[in-house]
C-alpha cells in the first residue's frame, strides 16, 4: 500500500482535497479493553506470513501465540493472489481466515492497491448487493482469485468443528480482503456468525458500499487505526475518488490512547482521518502502518520495518 500512499497522497494535495478535523463524541478504551484485541493483532501478524509457514503454523510469535489453532487449508503466491489461511481457533471456537497486506516489494501485490477506481460487485459473489454498491476493483479482482478455495476450507472447517463462528482478519491490504471476505461469506453462508478484524485498514468502497455494510453486518467490522498511519485515508473520499470507510473504527492516538470513534469515517480530531487533518503526505508516518498495536507490530516477524518517508529514527 506505501507506493500508492505517496501517488495518491500527491495527487489529492493537488486537488486541494482536505477533511477539516472536529471533535464529536469518542469514548476512550480501558487497558482492559486493549488487551482484548492482542490475540486478533497476532492473528493478523500470522496473515502476514507465507502460506509455506502458516500451512505448519511455524511462523513464530504471531504463531505461538495461538498454539492450539489446526490449519485447514492455506495457499496464494504473495502477489496477485495474497497469502491466505483457514483453519479452527479452539479458544474462540471460531473458523478462522486470514488474508495478507501488501508487499510493497512485489510489483503484483502493489498492482492490486493501485487499481482504485470504483465498479459494482460480483453478482456472483455478492448475491443481493443492492445498486449503487461500488467498490475497489484492485481488492476485489485479489479477493475473486482465491474466494473459492477460501470459501471450501471455511466449510470444511465449519463442519468439521461443528462451529458457525467466523472470524477474517487482515492487515493494509488484507484488511480490505478481510472486510470482502466477511461480508461474502456473511451473504454466502447465511447460517454463519462472521466477525472482521481490519488493521490499518484502506478504503474499500463508495458511500453505498459503506452503508450496505453497517445495515447488513451492523457491529460486526474492527478497524484498528494507528496513530499517523496514512493508509487509513485512501483512496479519498472527496470528488473524484469518493470512497468512504464503514463504522467501527478503534483509534490509536499519539499519547498510546485507544479511542472509540462514533460512525463512519469519523473526522473527530481523535479519529484517523480527523486527527491527520487531510491527506497530507508530511503529516503522516508510514511506519504507523505496522504498529505498534499494544506493544505487538504486525509484520510476520512482529518488528517494524524502515520504509520510504518514515521519519523516525530507532527503526
Amino acid at each position: 500500500m506505501f507506493i500508492s500512499v505517496l501517488v495518491a497522497s500527491g495527487i489529492l494535495q493537488m486537488l486541494g482535497v482536505h477533511a477539516m478535523p472536529m471533535r464529536r463524541s469518542t469514548t476512550k478504551l480501558t487497558a482492559a479493553q486493549i488487551d482484548q484485541f492482542t490475540p486478533f493483532t497476532h492473528w493478523v501478524g500470522a496473515a502476514s506470513c507465507p502460506a509455506s509457514v502458516t500451512k505448519t503454523w511455524t511462523c513464530g510469535a504471531h504463531c505461538d501465540a495461538h498454539p492450539g489453532f489446526n490449519t485447514t487449508a492455506a495457499g496464494g503466491d504473495g502477489g496477485e493472489i495474497p497469502f491466505w489461511f483457514v483453519g479452527f481457533d479452539p479458544d474462540l471456537q471460531a473458523v478462522m481466515v486470514g488474508h495478507q497486506g501488501t508487499d510493497f516489494s512485489d510489483p503484483a501485490s502493489v498492482f492490486n492497491d493501485v487499481k482504485f477506481l470504483k465498479s459494482p460487485l460480483d453478482a456472483n459473489l455478492f448475491p443481493g448487493v443492492p445498486e449503487g454498491v461500488e467498490a475497489h476493483d484492485g481488492f476485489k479482482t485479489a479477493h475473486a482469485r482465491s474466494a473459492a478455495d477460501v470459501l471450501n476450507a471455511v466449510k470444511t472447517t465449519m463442519s468439521t468443528h461443528s462451529t458457525n463462528k467466523i472470524v477474517t482478519v487482515g492487515w493494509s491490504q488484507g484488511g480490505a480482503l478481510a472486510l470482502l471476505e466477511g461480508v461474502y461469506l456473511h451473504l454466502t453462508l447465511p447460517q454463519a456468525d462472521v466477525d472482521v478484524y481490519g488493521y490499518g485498514m484502506p478504503r474499500v468502497g463508495n458511500q453505498e458500499w459503506a452503508n450496505f455494510v453497517d445495515q447488513t453486518m451492523p457491529g460486526k467490522v474492527t478497524r484498528i487505526t494507528n496513530q499517523d498511519d496514512p493508509v487509513p485515508t485512501l483512496p479519498g473520499r472527496s470528488f473524484p475518488l469518493e470512497y468512504h470507510h464503514v463504522s467501527g473504527e478503534r483509534h490509536i492516538t499519539n499519547d498510546g490512547s485507544w479511542v472509540l470513534c462514533p460512525g463512519q469515517d469519523s473526522t473527530d480530531s481523535q479519529c484517523s482521518t480527523g486527527q491527520l487533518g487531510g491527506i497530507n503526505v508530511f503529516h503522516t508516518d508510514p511506519h504507523d502502518h505496522a504498529g505498534p498495536y499494544n506493544g505487538i507490530f504486525v509484520t510476520c516477524s512482529n518488528t517494524p520495518v524502515k520504509l520510504p518517508g518514515d521519519r523516525r529514527s530507532n527503526v
